[in-house]
């Protein structure tokens, strides 16, 4: 008798601790649903996203799949306001008004927001996501969505005359330059270094108010670029709230990039507490090679397949 009492004792201590340990953790959500297309495979990226953040032992990762835009929104009540960030792995042309205004509420109010990839041409007339997320690209976006935002002699330009929004070229490796060494999420990163296979966004635009780029890519002519330095990292203000925009993670083979990785962790932690105590890993890429996880990469099925070949 007196071993089942230590045994029931010692069960609760640990449910305690776990419970504890859980506490201490910043709590989040990965917010998906829906993609422009099945090139974006928000199924399979999304639980990437959860495994390379859970890694770091710092986040209680929950995951929030809305419906379409054209879905039933009646059962679909989120409270954003549980989680310290948000993740934003989805590209919808519109949620309902009430969501809006609950997301925009969440984040100016001092919710932190990480923007991933095609999540940034998501809601182009939504007015407020696109002051969150400083700039975008697709969705029939053209100047009036704002200008073209590019890096040239040390600062941002804005090119304002007309023309569509969002260009890519072939999934090639590309290097990243740092552009302000001093910010939380890239201090002790190198100055140059090479991001695995991905499309290099370019001609990206929006209002651009309120965003500071961390790092830019130059998007080569030679493959249906813009031979201009694209903004790849950024951090912007919406209110109270602060916001980590990557431009970079295709596909599962882009988010096994240790670069890639390291930066979205880093870039998640500030959006939440405004601050980074994570180390920069040994093998994190250099300016000449490329440096990925191959366990990460096999979570896409195709990996073995050969499936990761360079396509336009």
């Amino acid at each position: 008798m007196m071993r089942a009492v230590r045994l029931a004792v010692a069960a609760m201590c640990l449910c305690g601790a776990a419970a504890s340990q859980a506490a201490g953790k910043i709590r989040m959500a990965i917010v998906d649903g829906q993609s422009a297309g099945a090139y974006h495979n928000w199924k399979m990226t999304t639980p990437v996203l959860k495994r390379e953040l859970e890694e770091t032992g710092l986040f209680d990762v929950a995951v929030i799949t809305a419906p379409a835009s054209d879905g039933d929104f009646s059962n679909f009540k989120p409270e954003f306001e549980k989680y310290q960030v948000l993740v934003m792995n989805i590209d919808a042309p519109d949620w309902p008004a009430d969501l809006r205004a609950q997301f925009e509420k969440y984040v100016s109010g001092g919710g932190g927001l990480v923007v991933v990839h095609a999540a940034d041409n998501a809601f182009p007339d939504w007015q407020a996501y696109n002051l969150m997320t400083g700039i975008g690209g697709w969705r029939k976006r053209n100047e009036q969505a704002g200008p073209h935002w590019y890096w040239e002699n040390g600062k941002m330009v804005a090119d304002t005359s007309p023309g569509s929004a969002g260009q890519h070229g072939a999934r090639l490796p590309f290097e990243v330059t740092t552009r302000d060494a001093e910010h939380p999420i890239m201090k002790g990163l190198p100055t140059e270094w090479l991001h695995l296979n991905d499309e290099l966004y370019g001609r990206l635009r929006g209002p651009g108010k309120n965003m500071t780029v961390l790092a830019t890519a130059h998007s080569d002519g030679k493959n249906h670029g813009t031979d201009r330095d694209e903004p790849m990292l950024m951090v912007l203000h919406y209110g109270k709230g602060r916001i980590f925009h990557t431009v970079m993670g295709h596909d599962v083979f882009a988010l096994s990039c240790v670069g890639f990785m390291t930066t979205f962790q880093r870039g998640t932690e500030w959006a939440a507490t405004g601050r980074v105590t994570q180390k920069v890993p040994v093998t994190f890429p250099t300016a000449k090679t490329v440096s990925y996880r191959v366990d990460i990469a096999e979570m896409d099925p195709g990996f073995l397949n050969g499936a990761t070949e360079i396509v336009r």
